[in-house]
Order: C-alpha cells, then structure tokens, then sequence
C-alpha cells in the first residue's frame, strides 16, 4: 500500500481548494465574502489569542487590566481595537454574505447542508460575540450580561436555576467571568472547524452557484490566478477600511457607558447590545411575554433554515422573479427598522412598530415566500400556454 506523506496530503488538498479548483466564469465580486469572513476569522484568533495573554478574568480586576492592555502593553491599544472593530466587521460581513445567498437562492439543494451549517456558525457567532462584550466588565458589559442571561429564567420550572448554573452564584461574579472567558476562547477555534465544514459542504457538493441560477458544468475557469487575484482586490479595500477605523474611529461603534467599570448598584439608563444583536433584541422586547419572546428570538435566527423548504419557485435565486425580489428588498428593509428599533425604549409607538416588523419578519418565511413562489409558478404556467397557443 502507498503511504502519503503529511505534507503531500496538504499540497493535495490546498491545490484542490485554492488553485485547480474551477468556479463559473460568471461569478462576481458578491462571492468574495467567503474569503474576507476567512481573514476576519483568522486576525479575531490571532489578536484574542494575543489579549488572551495580559487579561484577567476578575471581577476586581478585568476593567483595569483591558485599560493596562490600553496604555502598558506594547501596541496593546491596537491589538484591542483590531479585536473588537474587526469583531463588527466580521457580523457585517457576514449578513452581507447570507443577503447574497437569500438572493441567488444558495439555500436550494444541493448545498442546502452548505446552508445549515452557515446558519449554525451564525448562532454561533453571536454567543461569541456576547461573551465577548462582557469581559471588558463595564457598565453595558455586567448590565448586559446580567439581562441577557436572566432571559433564560423563563424557562419554566428550571430557568432560574439554570441561570444560577451560568452565574456560578446568585449574581454575575468571578466564576461567571471565568466561565465567559474560557468559552470565549474555546468558540472561535470551534467556528473554525465548521467554517472549514462549511467550504467543503460547499466544493465537494456542486461548487459555487452563479448569478444566473443556472448550473455551471461549462464555461469554468480554474480559481488561481483569475478568483485568487478577485479576492485579494476585495482584501486590500478591507485592510483599508479596517485601517480607517482602527486609527481614526475605533469607538464609533462602541457605547460610551463601556467606558466606566461596572457597578452592580448603578443601572444605566438604557441597556442595549451591540449593533449587530439588536434586530434580534428588538423581536425579544416586542412580545410582552417573556418566555414567548425568547423563544421568538431564537425562532428568528433559526427561520433561515425553513427557506429550501418554502422557496417553492422552480428557478434558483431572484434574478428573474420580480415578485420574489421586491419580497427581498421589503425583508431588507424590516431587517434594518428592527436593528433601529432594537436601540430605542420600550415605548409607544417603538412598542407597536417592534410588533408589526417581527410579525412581517416570520411571515416572510413562512408564509410570503411560498405563497409568492405559488404565484410566480402560476404566472410562468399561464405565459408558456399562452405562447403555444400561438
């Protein structure tokens, strides 16, 4: 039997993936997020990692040692600014990444696992992410965390204690730090096996769809050089950007209440997650009842994954479905009321607003796609008789 060596078996691998592999000709600059959501993953690992090393996860101690990662450690300042803009702009990069698979229909089989397993690393994500933003332990950091958690005490009869489980006490604390840190941790490498999981759901089923919806077994070009020199054109706008706000905006993101250390007998005035939790947050706050507002939230997230069983249009993607594209554009629109809703106070009308974008928000999937699909299969019946009848 040939035994292949390690490095061989690599070089086989990265060929496969990064060089011999063809793509349809036709695929354009939306297909490069993949690529830039890799980058961003790699630079959160390599700067956590990195902060990993001089923070200390008490609650007496954390704030002052971000601030002594801020002012002591050496380019400590950009390590963290990296980290946490970088943070942002892995989210926005990625709902720009499920935006273009909602339109070019890249939920439809055969790269509906492809889909699932995006869909996980997005839930994912955002756990990271929270758990992130309590370890700087602020204000909106212990608020946040003592808010989000206690959620989970609607669960009836065990919620409180699965609440004090997570604590590691009666309140948030050290352990509950501890805990938060080491998860924080762990998850991104976790993310990294199903991103990795994800690229090969992708390549070893039918390879990346096109514009046209169409399958392409022709006209394919190998990925390097063409794509390989695509992507890095979209790299070096990214570096670019990152470096803007790095260097001249880095907390533009940011809530200022951030910047003071927590105080568990001071509660701020509004508690609001980060930016990209808050169209999620917003459909919590719109059901007046507790348990039916987390299990709404989780609902939204998990949505997504209805969409290859209620697109019932018989072409893949929107491109040549009207109907279905002014749906997606009214989807978008609902997605960025809720993010804005998800920062205002619990009050009329936000209340009422809130209500109706998260009714609309799981009509869409549930009940607009197929009844719009139904309609455009219709419509595509009724033309072709109406053209053999001439």
């Amino acid at each position: 039997m040939k035994i292949i060596k390690k490095s061989s078996f690599f070089k086989v691998v990265l060929n496969a993936y990064l060089i011999d592999h063809s793509q349809p000709s036709n695929i354009n600059y939306l297909w490069n997020f993949g690529s830039l959501l890799g980058l961003c993953l790699g630079i959160q690992i390599i700067t956590g990692v990195t902060l990993a090393m001089h923070y200390n996860p008490s609650v007496a101690e954390a704030f002052n040692s971000v601030e002594h990662i801020m002012r002591d450690v050496n380019n400590g300042w950009l390590v963290r600014y990296l980290h946490s803009n970088t943070a942002s702009a892995f989210f926005f990069l990625v709902y720009l990444h499920m935006g273009r698979g909602l339109y070019y229909g890249s939920y439809r089989a055969p790269r509906t696992l492809a889909w699932v397993i995006g869909a996980i690393i997005l839930i994912l994500m955002m756990g990271t992410g929270f758990l992130g933003y309590v370890l700087p332990y602020g204000q909106m950091s212990l608020w946040g965390a003592t808010v989000i958690t206690n959620l989970i005490s609607a669960i009836p009869w065990i919620g409180q204690d699965i609440v004090e489980f997570i604590w590691g006490g009666f309140s948030v604390n050290n352990a509950t730090l501890n805990r938060f840190f080491a998860l924080h941790f762990v998850l991104p490498f976790v993310l990294a096996a199903l991103a990795l999981m994800h690229l090969i759901a992708v390549h070893e089923t039918a390879g990346a769809s096109n514009p046209l919806g169409v399958p392409g077994y022709y006209d394919r070009v190998p990925f390097a050089p063409y794509f390989l020199f695509k992507d890095l054109i979209t790299i070096f706008i990214f570096f670019f950007v990152l470096s803007m706000s790095v260097f001249f905006m880095p907390n533009v993101l940011g809530d200022s209440e951030n910047y003071i250390m927590a105080n568990p007998m001071q509660t701020p005035a509004a508690i609001v997650p980060e930016w990209y939790l808050l169209p999620f947050y917003a459909i919590l706050r719109s059901i007046p009842n507790k348990l039916l507002g987390v299990v709404a939230m989780f609902a939204s997230l998990v949505a997504i994954l209805a969409l290859p069983f209620t697109d019932l249009g018989r072409t893949r993607g929107l491109q040549f479905r009207p109907l279905s594209k002014i749906l997606f554009y009214v989807l978008l629109a609902n997605f960025l009321i809720l993010q804005q809703l998800g920062a205002k106070h619990v009050e009329s009308p936000f209340i009422e607003f809130g209500q109706i974008s998260t009714a609309l928000y799981f009509a869409h999937f549930f009940i607009l796609v197929p009844v719009v699909s139904v309609i455009e299969n219709t419509l595509m019946d009724l033309y072709q008789t109406n053209n053999k009848s001439r």
